[in-house]
């Protein structure tokens, strides 16, 4: 969900016709409710094969609100795919989500073949601490622009203005214990719920200026560190169910210095706001939480934000065999239409949203399934 950061030298950072009204042919998703959902039961399939990462057309992307009324029964009732989701119950106010038995439901559910059934892996933010979290302790103490919190591996305040949210010194044993080897790790509850993978927020936290810096201090090299990082989160869940997928958010050029050992540790790569950006911490119908327009070539003294960078750098991954998933932030009809265009055209799995991703769409992928 955070994208941008302040570099140091460079920042590392749909193909359809839009008929006039969204969802034409039943497609339009209606949003959910707000009061709490429950979770229901008979929405099994019968022994229908799960779709594979590599045969996923249609994507979509929730990672709030799921613990309202009506919000996982959208999900079982519309046939993305591949759904990526919040879990929801490291929320220290939905603790009692049943996030195990809404993978269950969702598992069970049809896909855009109805002959298969979703695919669904977790959203979660490896390089940045959440203050909504279980395992945010009540004497922690949050970073600041200029100076880092306590436990001090909270190092700063995110760079795009997401409240609660601290960018973190990842290579911390600490940090890999809560996100990694603690036996109620972050991932542990991720396999325990029965995810089929990882979706990977914040891999650019390498980048952030403040990060960065605090590597070198210690005689690190951030790059390889966050390689690492992810090289552990994989070997982890592998151990445990062998068909783990693992996808990272954004950072599509960690592969300069990845090259083929990062690819290998990937399934898919995400990338957001290729076409069309939002601002952090806006509500759905906010003006601001969708259409501004990401300039084609990069801006003077921003390197790193434009079309033709992300296309650049997502041209590579295609070129390896790699799933191109893109979510981009617009409402109006003209840019939905030119993002889903865009996208398609490139080869890339669009999926168009507002920031605040707390419903599926109202702007559905064109062809998708009833």
């Amino acid at each position: 969900m955070k994208n941008r950061v302040l570099l140091i030298g460079r920042v590392w950072g749909v193909a359809w016709t839009m008929g006039a009204v969204w969802g034409c042919g039943g497609n339009t998703i209606s949003p959910v409710d707000a009061t709490p959902s429950t979770v229901q039961e008979n929405d099994t399939v019968g022994s229908s094969a799960r779709v594979t990462i590599s045969d996923v057309e249609f994507w979509a992307y929730q990672i709030g609100g799921l613990e309202n009324d009506g919000a996982v029964d959208a999900l079982v009732e519309s046939s993305y795919d591949l759904l990526v989701v919040e879990p929801t119950r490291s929320d220290r106010e939905n603790t009692d989500f049943d996030t195990a038995r809404m993978v269950e439901r969702l598992h069970e559910s049809p896909a855009s073949r109805t002959d298969r059934t979703k695919l669904v892996i977790a959203y979660i933010d490896i390089g940045e601490a959440e203050d909504w979290r279980t395992y945010w302790a009540a004497d922690w103490v949050a970073p600041t622009g200029s100076a880092a919190g306590s436990p001090d591996f909270l190092l700063t305040i995110d760079p795009d203005g997401w409240s609660g949210n601290y960018p973190v010194a990842y290579w911390d044993d600490r940090w890999k214990d809560i996100m990694i080897y603690d036996d109620d790790s972050v991932l542990q509850q991720v396999l325990d719920d029965g995810f089929d993978g990882i979706y990977m927020d914040w891999v650019e936290a390498y980048s952030d200026e403040t990060v960065a810096a605090v590597a070198d201090a210690l005689g690190l090299d951030p790059i390889e560190e966050m390689i690492a990082f992810i090289a552990e989160i994989r070997d982890y869940a592998r151990a445990q169910n062998p068909d783990f997928l693992v996808v990272p958010q954004n950072a599509a050029e960690l592969l300069e210095f990845g090259g083929d050992e990062y690819l290998e540790l990937i399934d898919a790569i995400a990338q957001e706001q290729i076409y069309f950006d939002g601002d952090a911490d806006t509500e759905w119908n906010d003006i601001d939480s969708a259409d501004h327009v990401v300039p084609d070539e990069d801006p003077v003294g921003e390197e790193g934000y434009s079309r033709s960078f992300y296309e650049g750098w997502l041209s590579e991954y295609l070129d390896a065999g790699k799933v191109v998933l893109c979510v981009d932030y617009a409402s109006e009809p003209s840019n939905v239409a030119d993002a889903y265009n865009r996208s398609s055209a490139n080869g890339y799995i669009p999926y168009v949203s507002r920031r605040p991703l707390d419903r599926l769409t109202d702007t559905p992928p064109p062809g998708l399934p009833d």
